[in-house]
């Protein structure tokens, strides 16, 4: 750090240049006394003060030292020096926008703006927040300062590519590559520079220079990546072809790359992206498929399958190709060869062909016959023992995926008989029993699975991840318990350090459905934390990458964080959280009922107390015999010990006093004042602390309907009408006839309708011209909603959808009744939400947009009727558990705690049995 010290006598300067110098070389303890000097003589001396508060800060002394920086930036607010310290003291606390202000103001009021450090650093925040014009800038002040230094070329061309300059991002690597000598052969660095520059090339439209510029590299052996170097040859031949389809060398091209990904296939015959892009250098396009083109696609595909017989990829693609007559002959011996090996995961492959009713229909058949001929066959020998075994297993899957969860169930249990110690029937006996709506049998049946194979961690984790579904979270997590640290305070705590979303997200779930609302917000949270911990992760890259010249998977490495937040798993703790705060603003009470009472933290004592000393019980029986015998050993070992370890002592205690007392400058983990989330639902502004964090989907390729829709409730409650209809707009253009939203736009021209005076006319305009394009503007609302239920009578979804709207409008309840019963007549398929519990009593927070394909329309229904205060709740409830004949979740409040009890009865009665055995 350079400084300019105008209040400072030249002796004192010199010792300030001695105090920088101490914390460059990391000497604080000698750094803190020399600042301690100075401010003897000038105790207002602004860089000094955030010197010493920057060195306090590093030996652990956070707050005192951040107050002394507050102070010193107050007394001088134009030195460089003071906004540094600042920045590095925001940087360590993540707040990685204000830490890049903070290096702004310090090379402003920096004398030469040329401090590299200061100007590096900037670079590197403008990267991690995405500021890709001021990082062409730093870049280049940083490169005009050091030219001869390789990464900082190739930082500024990374730059101008992120800015979307691919001209002159080709600029300066052509610059770059003119003036290197002597460049080293098989040097991987180099070699991923010069595929960077390819790249670059290909993206901008250079395809020969490009195909050049890989070519006399790779023949001079400068790339080494040969794989890549087929992979960028291939694309780059096959675009000139397809781009220049009028060009003299276009067949040549065309035939260059075909020889390419054929090299490519003879390399990894598996890959299906090879098979489609030499289709596509062909002229095929397997997504827009002619009788034509389909044919000559089967015959490459025939080819393949011949040459690389042992190869699945050549013929599964053909079975997506393939219809009629040709896919039943090419799928039979396929389905064949694979129940004859034993492939569990068969159904998994095949399943995306169900979304053809004839192939469905057809593998269906096959199976059959496969499954008649093995169970009359007489002699054994002709086929292998477990294919009969296997090809059950297949059927059962198919059948639960149809629906036909009672046929799937008796599949299996003929299996069973026939090879009961297989873990694999047991789990999708679970999964079928989940389909069908019986969460306790499908948890009993999935312990079961684990039982058989209890070193499976994976079938543990699906035990626990079963029991959570059914509500059981204690219970679930004595099973997470098995394969977690020992030494963690509760294995819920391993699995968050562990940033296990899965067990993150259904845990938040089941605490959901279980009421306990605050708990639910805080799994939630963690999974909040988890990606945020995603986006910290790649600030060391930035400088690395550039200096390692790792850039392609560094640019990967970017798109992947820029589209991180549309994980499933983010958007359904970002949504679940934020209908939380909903239902916390609608009914305030609710934070208030769920603090925890004497007793209740009477009876958590107790049983916390209990627990412990069942611990402690084990520990002592256990060791308590051994610990008799080695009692007199140990005390002899000890004593010869002690004189040995003080002198050991004392050399380590010197050793420690000379090492490095440096504590860093990131900020140490908060500690959890509110471990059971209480004061997170007792917050006073609820509506805001949703809305912070569906700000988060920024990013039109983030959103989806389920956070476009919580983005409206939330705002139509916050009286934010223009972020409303974006968020309708933004919804339309995804799904237009969605029933969330066709109950939105009711909900916004029904507000638009009756906005206070205060509003200004701009905005109601606006308004008006965003509901014209949901709704025809001269159509009532009464008259909008009858047209959409007409659309979509047989949507259970669109029936519910359009109840809630008629209740908004004010029509009786009576009729609103009606509306809903009409979804338990044949003609309508109506589902239930296979994992969701607790039905009786009704979970606390009904609105939820679960991530399963699967809906939840029964149970919907059910709670709305409920929440509506209906006569015809108990009528509704008993309707669905006559149609619903394997569900579990509409039984009553009791019969459902029964259903609780035996499930845990019989899971204690195995574990009893294994003991004994």
């Amino acid at each position: 750090m350079a400084s300019q010290h105008g209040t400072l006598a030249p002796k004192d300067r010199k010792a300030f240049q001695d105090l920088l110098s101490c914390y460059e070389l990391k000497q604080l303890t000698r750094g803190r006394k020399v600042a301690d000097q100075i401010l003897k003589k000038y105790p207002d001396h602004g860089e000094t003060m955030c010197m010493k508060g920057l060195i306090l800060v590093h030996l652990g002394q956070r707050d005192e030292g951040i107050k002394l920086i507050r102070d010193g930036m107050r007394k001088d607010l134009n030195s460089h020096i003071c906004w540094h310290v600042w920045a590095l003291i925001q940087k360590g606390e993540r707040k990685y926008e204000d830490a890049l202000k903070s290096y702004m103001q310090a090379l402003r009021f920096d004398k030469d703006q040329d401090n590299f450090n200061i100007i590096r650093e900037t670079s590197v925040l403008q990267t991690q927040t995405r500021a890709y014009e001021s990082l062409v800038e730093s870049r280049l002040h940083m490169l005009r300062l050091r030219p001869n230094v390789r990464s900082h070329w190739i930082g500024l061309a990374v730059a101008h590519y992120l800015n979307g300059n691919l001209t002159e991002s080709t600029r300066v690597l052509d610059h770059f590559q003119n003036f290197v000598r002597d460049a080293p052969t098989y040097d991987a660095e180099y070699s991923e520079l010069l595929l960077f520059h390819v790249r670059v090339l290909e993206e901008s439209g250079q395809l020969q220079a490009a195909l050049m510029l890989l070519d006399n590299k790779s023949k001079d052996r400068y790339i080494v990546d040969r794989t890549a170097t087929r992979t960028f040859r291939a694309r780059i031949l096959s675009k000139l072809k397809s781009s220049n389809t009028g060009h003299t060398q276009a067949e040549e091209w065309g035939a260059q790359a075909e020889s390419e990904w054929r090299a490519l296939l003879d390399l990894n015959p598996d890959c299906s992206d090879y098979y489609g892009a030499l289709l596509s250098n062909r002229g095929i396009d397997l997504d827009n498929l002619t009788e034509e083109s389909r044919g000559k696609a089967q015959e490459v595909l025939a080819e393949f399958s011949a040459q690389y017989p042992k190869t699945y990829a050549p013929h599964r693609l053909a079975l997506d190709i393939a219809q009629g007559d040709q896919f039943k002959e090419l799928a039979k011996p396929y389905i064949e060869a694979a129940l004859r090996k034993g492939i569990p995961s068969l159904f998994s492959d095949l399943k995306s062909l169900c979304a053809d009713s004839f192939k469905c229909q057809a593998i269906q058949d096959i199976v059959e016959d496969i499954r008649t001929s093995l169970a009359t066959e007489k002699s054994p020998s002709s086929f292998e023992p477990t294919q009969y075994l296997w090809t059950l297993y297949f059927l059962a899957q198919h059948c639960s995926f149809l629906g036909q969860h009672q046929k799937a169930i008796d599949t299996l249990n003929v299996a069973m008989e026939h090879t009961p110690t297989l873990p694999e029937l047991y789990m999708v006996k679970a999964k079928v029993l989940k389909r069908a709506g019986d969460p306790y049998g499908a948890a009993h049946a999935m312990d079961e699975a684990r039982k058989l194979d209890g070193q499976d961690r994976f079938i543990n984790t699906k035990s626990g991840k079963y029991r959570l579904r059914a509500g059981m979270v204690d219970e679930a997590e004595e099973i997470f318990g098995l394969f977690t640290r020992k030494g963690a305070p509760t294995p819920g705590a391993d699995l968050l350090e562990m940033q296990a979303l899965h067990y993150l997200t259904e845990a938040g779930d089941a605490h959901q459905r279980n009421g306990k609302l605050n708990l639910a917000l805080k799994k939630y949270y963690a999974v909040q934390k988890v990606f945020e911990s995603f986006r910290e992760d790649q600030y060391d890259f930035h400088q690395y990458s550039l200096r390692k010249t790792i850039i392609l998977p560094y640019l990967e490495m970017l798109k992947w964080e820029d589209e991180v937040r549309s994980h499933p798993a983010y958007v359904h703790a970002v949504v679940s959280a934020a209908r939380i705060w909903i239902e916390l603003y609608d009914d305030p009470s609710l934070g208030k009922s769920l603090q925890p009472t004497t007793e209740t933290l009477a009876e958590a004592s107790k049983k916390a107390l209990s627990k412990a000393k069942k611990a402690a019980h084990r520990g002592n029986d256990s060791s308590q015999e051994s610990q008799d015998t080695s009692n007199k050993k140990g005390e002899l070992r000890i004593r010869l010990r002690l004189s040995a370890l003080s002198s050991l002592r004392s050399r380590l205690f010197a050793a420690a006093s000379n090492q490095s007392e440096d504590k860093g400058l990131d900020a140490p983990p908060s500690k959890d004042d509110d471990p059971d989330g209480i004061k997170l639902v007792l917050a006073d502004d609820p509506l805001e602390k949703a809305a912070k964090h569906l700000t988060t989907f920024k990013r039109a390729s983030m959103q989806a309907m389920e956070a476009c829709c919580a983005t409206f409730d939330v705002a139509i409650r916050r009286r934010k009408y223009l972020q409303a209809a974006r968020a309708l707009a933004r919804a339309s253009a995804m799904s237009a006839q969605h029933p969330d939203l066709h109950l939105r736009i009711v909900q916004l021209d029904k507000a638009v309708s009756s906005l206070p005076e205060s509003i200004s006319s701009t905005v109601k305009m606006v308004l008006r011209e965003t509901l014209a394009t949901l709704k025809p503007e001269e159509v009532t609302l009464e008259a909008f909603s009858s047209q959409y239920l007409q659309l979509h009578s047989t949507s259970p979804s669109a029936i519910l959808a359009c109840a809630k709207a008629a209740q908004i409008l004010g029509t009786p309840t009576e009729e609103v009744e009606s509306l809903l019963f009409r979804s338990l007549t044949d003609d309508i398929e109506l589902t239930i939400k296979v994992w969701t519990t607790n039905i009786s009593t009704g979970p606390r927070c009904s609105c939820s947009y679960p991530l399963s394909t699967f809906s939840q329309d029964a149970i919907s229904i059910m709670l709305y009727l409920r929440r509506l205060g209906s006569c015809r709740t108990e009528e509704f409830r008993m309707a669905c558990d006559k149609k619903f004949e394997l569900s579990t979740v509409f039984k009553s409040s009791d019969e459902q705690a029964s259903l609780r009890r035996q499930c845990l009865l019989g899971e204690r009665e195995d574990a009893d049995a294994v003991e004994i055995l």
